[in-house]
């Protein structure tokens, strides 16, 4: 399955680089450019590099493309002026904190949605905002405690998995009362090794989700994807 692209344009090329690097760890399939630094190699952003990179990471589900500071906004901008109208069509510049909003792009991306989703997802990923409030799955259909044994508890890239996947399925799932289908919920648990995970769900694919997460945590969350 061909998914969505992303930009990331930064004033520093190690900046680029380190987001992309950060972000594969969420997403192994979904295409991620770093676009950093002045055509010299300096501070800096470059057309030429960001034109390339959109071209590179458009495998026609289109791109999403994050910036650091408003100048990289601006040499964004007129990088899209320069396209064609089908090119400019798949391209989504988003409004977004690079590193926070490139992990959610990247989850999104790699869960399979489309261009505009990813963006919003970007987008509405806020540092130090209010976490968003968990669905509501009332009485649960399925529910189970589960106990981390993976070293590094629920980090970034198991918090990542558990999102992307469980994003695909029709049911509200929390885990300790945090939104189970949003990475950044996850993530802000903070649960290590040893700590008990209390999953519940509701809707049609209630067991599966509570059965996806316990598969994970059963397995370290050694994803084959």
């Amino acid at each position: 399955m061909t998914r969505v692209g992303l930009l990331i344009v930064s004033h520093s090329a190690r900046l680029a680089e380190g987001v992309v690097e950060l972000a594969e760890q969420m997403a192994r399939s979904v295409p991620l450019v770093a676009a950093g630094g002045a055509d010299g190699g300096g501070l800096g952003t470059s057309f030429e590099k960001i034109m390339n990179g959109i071209a590179e990471a458009d495998r026609g589900q289109g791109v999403v493309v994050l910036t650091d500071l408003g100048s990289a906004v601006m040499t964004a901008e007129s990088v899209l002026e320069f396209l064609d109208d089908e090119q400019r069509s798949r391209v989504r510049l988003a409004d977004a904190a690079l590193v926070e909003g490139a992990v959610a792009a990247a989850v999104a991306a790699e869960s399979g949605a489309g261009v505009d989703a990813v963006a919003r997802a970007a987008e509405e990923a806020v540092p130090c905002a209010p976490m968003e409030e968990a669905p509501e799955v009332g009485e649960p259909a399925a529910s189970a405690v589960v106990t981390l044994s993976n070293r590094a508890g629920l980090h970034a890239r198991p918090a990542a998995v558990l999102a992307g996947r469980l994003s695909q399925l029709d049911a509200g799932i929390t885990i300790n009362g945090a939104d189970a289908q949003s990475v950044m919920a996850l993530m802000a648990l903070g649960a290590r090794n040893g700590e008990q995970l209390v999953v519940e769900a509701s809707g049609p694919d209630a067991e599966r989700a509570v059965n996806l997460v316990r598969e994970q945590v059963e397995r370290g969350f050694d994803d084959p994807a």
